[in-house]
């Protein structure tokens, strides 16, 4: 006797977009596999290219090796400094050892390094919004000397911190944040420190700004939204707390396999993004996973097109 198999429960799914790779990381990617191409293996690199384990691990396959400081590179062979940016030491450090390096860093946050310099030089103190230990930060502040720069993580740092001289202060921002966070954050600085001088937006990338826009635009069509990226990404946890503001259920996943199937009891429409550093293939892994269980219907729902490519360094190119 045949038996008929019971028809798939129906699940919308509401994909935002833009979602996944920036610019910045797709750059820091390609810079890592041409080193390797050209230079052949191992191509050395200093922290996480990205802040994806399934990127990292597909490069080690290609040849890279992953190393925390410089003295664990071997002289003689190339390294690359991370997309997230260094402090002015560790490409003075390479120098001195006569090191074949390549820079990673984003442009977005090589344009906030250069800020800081200026703010500087126009003697005026920084207030830092970023979040304490995190590569970007620690990159941003050592740009600049000891004592010139102050990191403001919270709404209660920006309302206590205090500076030497108030009216000579600067402010910049790390560029994975919430963007609602940060303006509050911006505009009490300006309150207390009227005569501050910063960048004419904050420093929030184009890509952050564009995930967190796309998420809001499904989360008021969904109770469940998954969220493809790493725990130490910041572009991407600041996506799960954009879903738990808005009231729905959100959960950080790095892959398909850590999908908790109770989250789905009671949920009719789900919204799905990646962090910035999570490629497309992770998000297809996840929509085949779900088709497993649910009758799908799929939406995009597209909130701006992204078109922005950054230059790859010279030595890769010529």
């Amino acid at each position: 006797m045949s038996v008929t198999a019971l028809p798939l429960p129906s699940l919308k799914v509401l994909v935002a977009a833009p979602r996944g790779f920036c610019a910045g990381v797709d750059r820091a990617i390609t810079i890592v596999e041409l080193a390797i191409e050209r230079f052949g293996a191992p191509v050395y690199v200093r922290h996480e290219i990205v802040h994806n384990k399934f990127v990292v691990d597909s490069l080690r396959a290609k040849g890279a090796v992953f190393v925390e400081e410089l003295d664990q590179v071997p002289d003689g062979v190339p390294v690359i400094f991370s997309a997230h940016g260094v402090p002015k030491s560790i490409p003075a450090e390479a120098t001195a050892r006569g090191l074949n390096f390549l820079d990673a860093t984003c442009p977005l946050v090589s344009k906030v390094h250069r800020q800081a310099e200026r703010l500087v030089q126009q003697e005026r103190h920084i207030l830092f919004i970023g979040h304490d230990g995190h590569p970007e930060v620690i990159g941003t502040f050592g740009q600049v000397e000891r004592g010139q720069i102050t990191l403001v993580e919270t709404m209660e740092d920006a309302r206590t911190i205090m500076v030497a001289d108030p009216t000579r202060v600067g402010f910049l921002t790390q560029t994975t944040l919430s963007v609602d966070d940060t303006a509050e954050m911006v505009e009490e600085l300006k309150r207390r420190f009227p005569l501050i001088v910063g960048p004419k937006g904050e420093d929030i990338c184009y890509a952050t700004s564009n995930r967190q826009a796309a998420v809001k635009a499904i989360t008021e069509h969904c109770e469940l939204l998954l969220v493809i990226g790493a725990p130490n990404s910041s572009n991407s946890q600041r996506l799960r707390e954009l879903g738990q503001r808005e009231g729905i259920k959100a959960f950080l996943v790095q892959r398909a396999a850590e999908i908790d199937w109770d989250w789905f009891e009671g949920i009719s429409t789900v919204g799905i993004t990646a962090g910035a550093s999570a490629p497309e293939l992770l998000v297809q892994e996840v929509l085949a996973l779900l088709a497993t269980r649910f009758e799908l219907a799929k939406e995009e729902v597209t909130t701006t097109i992204e078109d922005v490519v950054f230059k790859l360094p010279r030595a890769l190119t010529n």
